[in-house]
């Protein structure tokens, strides 16, 4: 199985569409208003079509929002996937997929082999995003120490794990070696600026992903 594609963090319409064409298989809206990458909800449902009309799917970023705020944004915008990137307990993640009957996603900072255990703490999630720690959750370009991504899928061998934090068109296809991940997420590492994808570097993103066959790909 080939490993997917979420480019995370898009801002505009135009720019949705552009990342969707070159043949991503997630576009991450932000709707952390703290974020540089927000999106408010009112623009949600024009960026979510445009990525949908080039065969994407939609996934909603959170923060610690209440699931009033969670519904209100997927009635405008009809999400495929939740992502919750704070310090929700394992509880609402389970309360979100339910309500909502949509995969969710759940990321955790992965800065030591301690957090790598926080991995079976969330059985509700489809699949767990790793990052770097961050103050501003996401988006900061810091990267994951390898040793930690190869800790965390020889002790998780069956877990779906979304592998971000600083990843670039130079750098992805060594960590997917690596964490062996289902899918893999970029934000800082394909932009021009923050929110705002550059063509050439999201294609190039896109190939380094694809360059990585399978069946070369290292195992324990």
């Amino acid at each position: 199985m080939r490993v997917l594609v979420k480019i995370c963090g898009v801002t505009s319409a135009d720019n949705a569409a552009m990342v969707a064409a070159a043949g991503v298989d997630f576009l991450g809206l932000n709707f952390w208003p703290r974020s540089r990458r927000y999106l408010a909800i009112g623009s949600g449902a024009e960026v979510a079509a445009a990525a949908r009309a080039a065969g994407a799917r939609v996934v909603g970023l959170f923060v610690d929002a209440t699931l009033a705020e969670i519904e209100a944004v997927h009635r405008q915008v009809a999400l495929d996937v939740v992502q919750l990137h704070g310090e929700e307990p394992p509880e609402r993640v389970a309360e979100v997929a339910v309500h909502l009957g949509l995969p969710v996603w759940k990321a955790l900072p992965l800065g030591d082999a301690a957090a790598v255990e926080r991995l079976a703490a969330y059985p509700a999630a489809t699949a767990v995003l790793l990052d770097a720690p961050s103050a501003g959750r996401g988006g900061s370009g810091q990267t994951i120490a390898l040793e930690l991504l190869a800790l965390a899928r020889r002790r998780h061998p069956a877990r779906d794990l979304i592998l971000a934090g600083g990843l670039t068109p130079d750098n992805v296809a060594a960590a997917i070696a690596v964490a062996r991940p289902w899918a893999v997420d970029a934000a800082s590492g394909v932009e021009l600026a923050p929110g705002q994808k550059d063509p050439r570097k999201v294609r190039s993103f896109i190939d380094a992903v694809r360059s990585v066959d399978p069946g070369d790909v290292l195992r324990d």
